[in-house]
């Protein structure tokens, strides 16, 4: 069946748009970690545990998942290099919205806010680069540093995503194929993420986020934080309306994950995509830089996103990804 080309109804935005209160803060929902140790034996219950973890809080920590932790401190290290370039450098790899590649500050505006985010990030889509990679000169290693790492994240999401495929009746290759690196219409995202310090006269102001409440688009987000810069927090669905949030503590080792909206559109909405947010620190925590990186699993421009049950009309990758940037990036 060809996929419908016209615009859905976007329910996540609907939502979204109601998640800009402060609310409240709880610890008493666990994110469960899963270890991958062992994974061609252990799939099978490696799956069952990524399945109930996703079902119920939509978000899990992985460990002993095969990403040297030499690599992660790595990438983090040559992300801080770029971000510390001047911005007339920095601009000469401009965001280009309709492909999710390159550099921005401040550019995006949550629906769940109206207001800008407090970073700046640089995203690497692979088709895209040509004109985007910061020059040698300026960045010795950067480029080489990255592909690496974008390729290191890519096997262990098909990984993690496998083990969905077989929870959800596909094949186990089935998402593998749906994010194939090797077409021109790939849009899989590595997103190197700096997050401003807060300034002493904003420091207890409550209206600015670091990243505003909302879902990911993506099929699967890796996000690796760094310790002692915390502030991500969560919220079930069924939390959605008190807005309860419950803070995801960073760890230099573990990967912490969430099922974006295309994997619950794609499961017939048995995973659920659920809200976070990225607070600004209270006066009393760190209040410095804080830097993440996250990538992002989107399936290829050209896969037809449609469930085992078939819930809703068929939609491409493309176009619901196409039609989520729309809503959040105001300036471009």
């Amino acid at each position: 069946m060809n996929a419908q080309t016209t615009p859905y109804t976007l329910d996540e935005l609907k939502l979204e748009s109601r998640m800009g209160a402060v609310g409240t803060e709880s610890r008493t929902r666990e994110i469960r970690r899963i270890d991958l140790g062992d994974f061609d034996r252990r799939k099978s219950e490696i799956a069952d545990q990524l399945w109930d973890a996703a079902v119920e809080v939509g978000f899990f920590q992985l460990v002993n998942h095969g990403i040297d932790l030499v690599e992660v401190k790595q990438a983090f290290a040559t992300a801080e290099r770029f971000f510390a370039l001047p911005a007339s450098i920095k601009g000469r790899s401009p965001l280009v919205k309709g492909c999710n590649a390159g550099w921005e500050s401040l550019a995006q505006v949550r629906p769940s806010t109206g207001t800008p985010d407090q970073k700046e990030s640089y995203q690497i889509t692979l088709p895209h680069m040509a004109e985007l990679w910061p020059d040698e000169d300026a960045l010795p290693g950067f480029r080489t540093t990255m592909l690496n790492f974008e390729a290191q994240c890519r096997e262990l999401g098909m990984k993690v995503l496998s083990c969905f495929a077989d929870k959800l009746g596909f094949d186990s290759d089935f998402f593998t194929r749906a994010h194939d690196p090797a077409a021109a219409d790939y849009q899989s995202t590595l997103r190197l993420l700096h997050y401003y310090p807060v300034a002493a006269e904003f420091s207890d102001r409550l209206g600015l986020w670091r990243a505003g409440a909302h879902t990911d688009f993506d099929c699967l987000t890796l996000l690796f934080q760094q310790d002692g810069q915390g502030g991500l927090q969560v919220c079930p669905g069924k939390e959605a309306d008190a807005q309860e949030w419950t803070p995801v503590e960073p760890a230099t080792g573990v990967i912490t994950c969430n099922i974006g909206d295309m994997l619950m559109r794609w499961s017939d909405d048995q995973l659920p995509s659920n809200f976070h947010r990225v607070r600004d620190p209270q006066p009393h925590e760190y209040q410095g830089d804080r830097y993440s990186i996250a990538f992002f699993c989107q399936a290829n421009r050209s896969a037809v996103i449609e469930g085992p049950g078939r819930k809703y009309p068929p939609i491409t990758a493309g176009d619901y990804l196409q039609q989520r940037i729309n809503a959040n990036f105001a300036k471009y």
